[in-house]
């Protein structure tokens, strides 16, 4: 999923989980996000939290989602929320392992392209009402829709028999679904996958009302009669305002309010007065949080995080159809300085797409170093290294904010000081920043990718195989397709790792991405905020959380 410009995110995203095949899941149950160890005296464990409710509001620094409709995100930001009011089959924890949701169990036919989830005959929407097996049909028949145009749909529900037909508008249901009882959902999938229980985290398989929907149309996400931990209780330019669910199906969560704050000072600052519980550390407040002497310091809390920071070239528009341009352009910058010296050590510099943490990280893989000579060596052998011939280069960034953060200035600079080319940028609303994203409109933006589950497809096929909706640079290259392809129907781990290897070296080499940077991210947590977990990727941890005051 795309994760907005490092600056704005840095303030927003403060539920970021695990770790990968698809948000990187790759043998799926066996693979753990390698977190940071919590400082001594950390938080209490998730489970340790006290059995019945009680009470309280948590407030943390938020912003404005694109969209709350589990069938159309694709963003981090609508991902924070949405995974709070919505449930699937089933979910991840806070280690990125897969654990019943909606569905107590499952099981896989012999040849493993047959799934059977058995649904929690105690499960319920929002208002009380029971959620059968026919509400999943309808849910995912609905999120691959052609009328709906999700962008993600495809990516993540494809494998299912019947999906493409059902897309294309060849077909009027998804073949591959049934529903034999009220508690039982039979998935067949075209061939045995290792990652595709691990794609039903994500939230395209979210359960939805179908009574909801078709009697208040587009309305209906105003007070969504969701199925998660939470309920939308607010949401206007302020404020975002979470309430519990009453009728959750599980252990209720202790919290009775969440509040997100979308607008106001900064976050750290509003900490500091006691107005928020739990933030991120910009770069900027680094060096005084992890100074022994702060006070800050007692609450610092960090984990490594399965994203990378990128800059995507469009292959199909000039200078960036030249690959000899996109190679000048990736040793044209130096990632070390950027993660080192501008953004203080809170971000490691990126070698390639998979993040350290993802089970299948090459340690091998050295990238396109920095090598300004080597940069001005291609740039001059391109087809535009004539003088003149250079067309302008825009770099699209999202934000609204009309200033220019030290991250992207660092990048303009460089680019300037080794290839001779002044850059401009383009700042975008990140809702239109996405839509144009989908449209292929940029020639050159900046964005970034955090993993839905823990499997090197979510990086390497969803997001470079040519036929993917998620390919926002118009990447097309028949080995690496053959590979990924090789790697989807792949059993063995050791075989299918080798085969995402070799395709991320030929990415990496090709520059369709310039890889920047790997988050670490730093938080700062009030002492009676309980059973937070710091993670790796984005999971409901918030029905995790108590107060003690």
């Amino acid at each position: 999923m795309s994760k907005r410009a490092w600056t704005i995110l840095i303030l927003v995203l403060l539920c970021l989980c695990i770790l990968g095949a698809a948000c990187v899941t790759v043998g799926y149950l066996g693979y753990k996000a390698l977190s940071v160890p919590s400082a001594p005296g950390s938080t209490p464990t998730p489970g340790e939290r006290p059995e019945e409710p009680v009470g309280g509001v948590l407030r943390l620094s938020g912003d404005a989602p694109p969209t709350l409709d589990p069938a159309m995100v694709q963003d981090s930001t609508s991902a924070t929320y949405v995974v709070h009011l919505f449930s699937g089959l089933i979910s991840l924890n806070s280690k990125l392992e897969i654990i019943p949701d909606l569905a107590t169990r499952w099981e896989v036919s012999e040849d493993g392209r047959t799934y059977t989830f058995f649904l929690r005959p105690e499960a319920t929407f929002q208002d009380g009402k029971r959620i059968t097996a026919a509400d999943f049909v309808y849910s995912f028949e609905r999120a691959c829709d052609p009328k709906l145009n999700s962008p993600v749909a495809a990516a993540y529900l494809g494998d299912i028999v019947g999906v493409s037909e059902y897309v294309g508008g060849r077909a009027e249901h998804i073949s591959g679904l049934s529903a034999p009882t009220e508690d039982t959902l039979k998935i067949e999938i075209d061939a045995p996958k290792a990652y595709f229980l691990a794609k039903l985290t994500y939230s395209t398989a979210f359960v939805v009302d179908k009574a909801q929907i078709q009697a208040q149309g587009d309305s209906w996400l105003s007070k969504p009669n969701g199925s998660g931990p939470f309920v939308l209780s607010s949401l206007d330019r302020e404020r975002i305002v979470l309430v519990r669910n009453e009728h959750y199906y599980g252990k209720r969560p202790a919290l009775e309010r969440v509040e997100y704050t979308l607008s106001g000072g900064l976050p750290i600052t509003m900490y500091e007065n006691d107005e928020l519980d739990i933030v991120e550390v910009a770069p900027s407040d680094i060096d005084r949080v992890l100074d022994p002497e702060n006070p800050l310091n007692a609450e610092h809390r960090l984990v490594s995080e399965l994203s990378v920071q990128y800059l995507g070239l469009n292959v199909n528009v000039p200078p960036f159809d030249d690959l000899a341009v996109r190679q000048a352009f990736a040793q044209a910058i130096d990632k070390r300085k950027l993660a080192d010296l501008v953004l203080k050590g809170t971000v490691t510099a990126a070698k390639g797409i998979l993040p350290p943490s993802m089970p299948d990280y090459d340690e091998a893989l050295e990238g396109l170093l920095y090598d300004p000579e080597r940069a001005r060596q291609l740039l001059a052998s391109s087809r535009y290294g004539a003088a003149g011939a250079m067309p302008k280069v825009v770099l699209a960034v999202s934000g609204t904010s009309g200033q220019m953060s030290s991250f992207t200035e660092a990048i303009l600079d460089m680019i300037e000081k080794n290839l001779g080319i002044a850059m401009t940028v383009e700042e975008v609303e990140w809702g239109d920043f996405l839509q144009d994203l989908n449209e292929g409109r940029y020639q050159l933006f900046s964005s970034g990718w955090i993993a839905d589950y823990p499997d090197s497809q979510n990086f390497l096929d969803i997001l470079f195989h040519s036929a993917s909706s998620q390919n926002h640079t118009g990447y097309h290259n028949e080995q690496v397709d053959q590979l990924v392809e090789q790697a989807r129907v792949e059993s063995d781990p050791l075989k299918r790792r080798e085969l995402y290897r070799q395709a991320e070296r030929i990415i990496v080499n090709d520059a369709t991405w310039i890889p920047l940077t790997n988050a670490i991210n730093q938080f700062l947590v009030k002492p009676y905020v309980k059973g937070f977990e710091a993670s790796a990727a984005i999971y409901p941890w918030l029905k995790d959380v108590y107060l003690e005051k």
